[in-house]
């Protein structure tokens, strides 16, 4: 089956394809079913659907045809809202997904918002009721149901006809280029758990002395290897706010642990002395260094900040294309702080790519002094060129 798939969207260059998993009850997301929607001249719509089930196990699923055309920068792989499905397919089925069209992201190019669901973007672009109600369903129980796998093949099938459309709308626009660059991000997305990130994330960390932090990133890493061993989420293990206060309390003993507020009971009865040898260890190696702390804003940023906010909704209001696709206000006031300071500013990403084309060009002669704001007699903005005094 994966191969008459594979052979299909090779010959046609193009795919879709659309996953259901479970996440809430594992270490890392379950995939537990695979939706690929590919051109077939032979079927009545002329799209073949079919639903590939990894957890069936009568039939040994073969992804290495599929895996070979979503490595294929000659193939299109159509996704919606993708991620997520990029990112378990690349770690379940060990391959790369290149050539990415995303449609919620192409949507925010069309004056749609930044987050269209698949069912509200199918009724507006191609006029189809999608079955709904099966989507926070059990989909690593079996058997499914027929309503299931009729749920799961709809989200598929409609999803090459949306990609197309949406594919001809942003090329009369002129945008098709702009939205094929802010694909690429979908494609490098991963969802590989770290314990080093864990640690990094930790609420209050800065306030954590040295051997505050050795203690919880040894922590992080004990609770890493127990979820994964239990194939279960690691703050079900323990929880963030529960583990930054063991290091820095430190417990020595039993009864230590069990003035920690929060501790599960699970985890003092059964893994107690566990924890107390961590924290132990933990305080015997060498501390890491401070986390960095957040750049400090100059409180005289605020009103070029509110210019830049008000610039970038103007363009978005004459584009189309979705503000918060656009630049975020923390990516504005660190755009401002850039400029102020006359850095480069390539790690910002209102001065790269479709972003500078739209806006940033404009925005930093804004913050310059070089350009200045007006309003028009219809209450839009107008960027004018400043004269010099």
């Amino acid at each position: 089956m994966t191969t008459d798939l594979a052979d299909r969207a090779a010959e046609h260059r193009r795919l879709a394809i659309d996953t259901e998993f479970v996440s809430e009850r594992h270490y890392q997301a379950q995939l537990c079913l695979v939706q690929v929607a590919v051109p077939d001249p032979e079927e009545p719509d002329g799209v073949r659907t079919d639903v590939l089930d990894p957890l069936d196990e009568k039939t040994e699923l073969d992804p290495g045809p599929l895996s070979g055309v979503l490595a294929d920068p000659a193939v299109e792989v159509i996704v919606h809202a993708g991620r997520q499905d990029v990112a378990i397919l690349r770690r379940t089925w060990g391959t790369e997904v290149t050539r990415v069209f995303d449609t919620q992201v192409a949507a925010g190019f069309l004056g749609f918002g930044n987050q269209e669901g698949y069912e509200s973007l199918v009724r507006k672009v191609l006029g189809i009721a999608l079955k709904g109600g099966e989507g926070f369903t059990r989909w690593d129980k079996r058997p499914l149901t027929e309503k299931q796998l009729g749920y799961a093949a709809d989200d598929a099938r409609s999803l090459l006809a949306l990609g197309a459309e949406l594919e001809r709308r942003l090329t009369e626009r002129g945008r098709l280029g702009w939205a094929r660059e802010e694909c690429m991000a979908v494609e490098e997305s991963r969802d590989e758990r770290s314990a080093e990130r864990s640690y990094e994330r930790l609420p209050k960390l800065g306030r954590l002395d040295g051997r505050g932090r050795a203690v919880a990133r040894r922590l992080c890493a004990w609770r890493d290897r127990v979820a994964r061993e239990m194939d279960r989420p690691p703050p079900s293990v323990l929880g963030d706010q529960v583990l930054v206060e063991l290091a820095r309390r430190t417990p020595k003993d039993r009864a230590g642990l069990e003035s920690i507020r929060g501790l599960p009971q699970q985890a003092l009865h059964r893994r107690g002395a566990e924890l107390v040898a961590e924290v132990a260890a933990g305080l015997s190696e060498e501390p890491p260094p401070p986390p960095p702390q957040p750049p400090k804003r100059d409180s005289r940023e605020a009103p070029l900040i509110s210019l830049a906010q008000a610039l970038v909704r103007q363009r978005s209001i004459d584009s189309g294309v979705a503000t918060e696709l656009i630049a975020t206000q923390s990516e504005l006031a660190a755009l401002v702080a850039t400029v102020r300071h006359g850095a480069e500013g390539s790690g910002v990403r209102a001065l790269r790519g479709w972003r500078r084309e739209l806006v940033g060009d404009e925005l930093r002669d804004l913050i310059e002094g070089r350009r200045a704001i007006s309003v028009e007699p219809g209450g839009g903005l107008s960027v004018v060129a400043r004269t010099p005094d």
